[in-house]
């Protein structure tokens, strides 16, 4: 296994116009959720992956767990919950601007995980856990769920990969700060946006934030800046990778796991930092041009080093 990652996925409709929810009438249904997110676009990559999650007993988390299973993403290790449903999100999308999203997410399913769920040797085989801010504001629980995961990653020797990927309708920003500054001490990488490093550090510049973050614990820092690409750091190196342009923006949602996933898939295949970073770019733009999360992810044949780089979502 290259990658394991867990966290909560839901259905997610999106209306097939251009109008608020209450004008909206007919819906497109798929899932969302940004683990199960990196981990299809992982598996369209060429990789193998399993997400782990907690769905309710009902016929949208078996919907979930066949859609993601049907990506080619292992899911052995799904829990279904006969108490707690699965959740259910809604996109309203706008023109011009990113959209607006409804979450029907309390009292979830996913909101019940606990580190009983976790299984040592099936973490324990993967090369990188992937893991984001999102599941620690779920609940106590699921916060538990998250530092007993990297101890058992730590423990096996796994690379422990950490996307903040923000909430803050979840909780508030001192809280989010507080704890995800704790959790990305024990992560080797950290991927936060150029916002969520503010928060997090309170430093305003991906220079700044790479080196507050490096002086908290972790060996390497990736600041997404959207069109503008990613800057990273290391204690050895630190440089601006250039992002990809995208001749018509549909929806900016899934970008960012796709980045990740694209950083991911460099690592697996022994790039150094620079080229994964730039493959993550690459990726990441990919996702941009369909109004889904994961619809729009690329196949490995698309942007592997012998493709065209010049034909990017034109």
């Amino acid at each position: 296994m290259d990658v394991i990652t867990f966290g909560e996925t839901m259905v997610l409709f999106v209306p097939d116009s251009v109008t608020p929810l209450r004008y909206s009438s007919q819906f497109v249904k798929t899932i969302g959720g940004a683990e199960s997110n990196v981990a299809i676009a992982l598996s369209k990559l060429g990789h193998q992956v399993g997400w782990m999650g907690r769905l309710g007993d009902d016929e949208f988390g078996l919907y979930v767990r066949n859609y993601i299973r049907g990506e080619g993403v292992d899911t052995s290790h799904v829990i279904f919950d006969r108490k707690y449903p699965t959740g259910v999100f809604f996109k309203e999308r706008q023109i011009g601007n990113d959209p607006k999203i409804y979450y029907y997410r309390k009292g979830s399913a996913a909101s019940y995980m606990t580190p009983d769920n976790l299984d040592e040797d099936y973490i324990g085989q993967a090369k990188f856990l992937h893991l984001t801010g999102i599941t620690p504001a779920l609940s106590p629980s699921c916060q538990d769920t998250i530092y007993r995961a990297i101890e058992l990653a730590r423990k096996q020797g796994v690379k422990i990969l950490f996307d903040p990927n923000i909430r803050l309708k979840l909780w508030s920003t001192e809280k989010t700060r507080e704890t995800l500054m704790d959790i990305a001490s024990m992560c080797d990488i950290v991927l936060p946006g150029l916002e969520e490093g503010r928060i997090m550090t309170g430093e305003s510049t991906p220079e700044k934030i790479t080196q507050a973050l490096l002086q908290n614990g972790s060996e390497a820092v990736v600041v997404k800046l959207g069109k503008k690409g990613a800057y990273y750091a290391t204690k050895e190196h630190r440089e601006y990778v250039k992002g990809y342009p995208v001749h018509q923006i549909i929806d900016t949602v899934g970008s960012g796991d796709g980045f990740a996933a694209g950083f991911l898939s460099g690592l697996i295949r022994g790039w150094c930092y620079k080229e994964a970073v730039d493959l993550g770019n690459r990726v990441g733009a990919y996702a941009l041009s369909v109004a889904g999360d994961v619809e729009g992810y690329p196949f490995w044949s698309q942007v592997e080093p012998n493709s065209n780089k010049e034909e990017i979502l034109r």
